[in-house]
C-alpha cells in the first residue's frame, strides 16, 4: 500500500515539475527573450534561412504582442496572443515602452494576420518614405548607397520549404553560383547595413508613403524578395505597423542551420555562432 502511495506522490510531483517548468518558460519568453527561426530569404544577407536567434523583448517594453501566439496545426491548437494578453490591447501603447531606432532589425506582429515578421525599420512616425529607381528616399532625400560587389550563394533548395534563390546572373543551373548585387545602405542617423538587389520590379518604384504617428515602416534587406511595408495590407502586404505590434529587437544570431532542419547539426554554419546582427 505504501508503495502505491509513494508512486502516486512521485507522479504528482513529476506533473508539478513539468507545469512549473512550462510556467517559468512562458514567463521568460513573454518578458525577456523569444526564440525566432528565419524561414525565408527576405533579410539576406543580414539573416539567412535557418538562422536561429533570440528576440530582445525588453528593448521596446511590452504590449499584447509580447505574449506568445501558440499554433500547432497538427493538434488543432491555435491560441492567439490577444486571447492571452488582450486585456492590455488598445490605444497603441506599451508598458515600460521604449522607442525603436531607425535601422533596428525588429520582429513584429502582422497587423492583420497576426503572423510574426522580421524586417528592418527604415521609416519612423511622421516620415515620408518613397522608393525611386530602387533607391530608398526618406523625407525627400536619397539614402547613401555604396557598391559592395555581389552576394554569392549556391543555386539549390533552401530550408524546409526548399525554395530556390533568385539570381541576377540567371538562368543558373542547380549547383551553380547564384549572385545578387550588394550595396551598403546608410540611413539617416548613420546606421549602415548591406542590401541586395536582383532586378527592376514594381516595388522599386513607389508612391510616397506618409508614415502615421504611432506607426513604423519596414523593409527587407533582400529588397526584391521581401513582402514588407511597400505593399498595402489589402494586397497581402505589411503596410504600416502600429507601435503596439512590435515584439522585440533582434540583436544576435545564436546558431544557423543550412539544411532542412535546425536539428541537423552537421549542417550548422560554424561562422554564424553568436554573430551580432547589424
Amino acid at each position: 500500500m505504501a508503495t502505491k502511495t509513494t508512486a502516486g506522490n512521485s507522479f504528482v510531483e513529476t506533473i508539478k515539475t513539468i507545469v512549473y517548468a512550462l510556467l517559468i518558460a512562458g514567463v521568460f519568453r513573454t518578458l525577456f527573450f523569444q526564440p525566432f527561426w528565419i524561414p525565408s530569404g527576405s533579410m539576406k544577407q543580414t539573416l539567412l534561412i535557418g538562422d536561429f536567434l533570440f528576440v530582445n523583448k525588453m528593448a521596446y517594453g511590452y504590449s499584447y504582442a509580447s505574449c506568445p501566439t501558440i499554433r500547432i496545426p497538427r493538434l488543432g491548437v491555435n491560441i492567439d496572443a490577444k486571447t492571452i494578453c488582450g486585456f492590455i490591447d488598445g490605444d497603441n501603447t506599451r508598458v515600460l515602452g521604449g522607442e525603436p531606432e531607425r535601422g533596428d532589425v525588429v520582429v513584429f506582429r502582422h497587423p492583420v494576420t497576426g503572423i510574426d515578421f522580421i524586417k528592418r525599420l527604415v521609416g519612423m512616425p511622421g516620415d515620408k518614405v518613397q522608393v525611386k529607381g530602387g533607391v530608398l528616399h526618406i523625407n525627400g532625400k536619397a539614402v547613401q548607397l555604396t557598391a559592395d560587389g555581389t552576394f554569392d550563394e549556391v543555386k539549390e533548395p533552401q530550408g524546409p520549404i526548399g525554395n530556390y534563390p533568385r539570381c541576377i546572373n540567371g538562368p543558373v543551373g542547380e549547383g551553380g553560383l547564384c549572385q545578387k548585387e550588394r550595396q551598403i545602405e546608410t540611413l539617416p542617423g548613420g546606421s549602415s547595413h548591406a542590401i541586395l538587389n536582383i532586378r527592376n520590379q514594381s516595388t522599386d518604384h513607389t508612391g510616397i508613403y506618409h508614415v502615421p504617428e504611432g506607426h513604423y515602416f519596414f523593409m527587407g534587406d533582400n529588397r526584391d524578395n521581401s513582402t514588407d511595408s511597400r505593399v498595402d495590407q489589402s494586397l497581402n502586404g505589411v503596410g504600416y505597423v502600429p507601435y503596439e505590434n512590435l515584439i522585440g529587437r533582434a540583436d544576435r544570431i545564436m546558431f544557423s542551420a543550412a539544411g532542412r532542419s535546425m536539428l541537423f547539426f552537421w549542417d550548422w554554419r560554424s561562422d554564424r555562432y553568436f554573430k551580432a546582427i547589424e
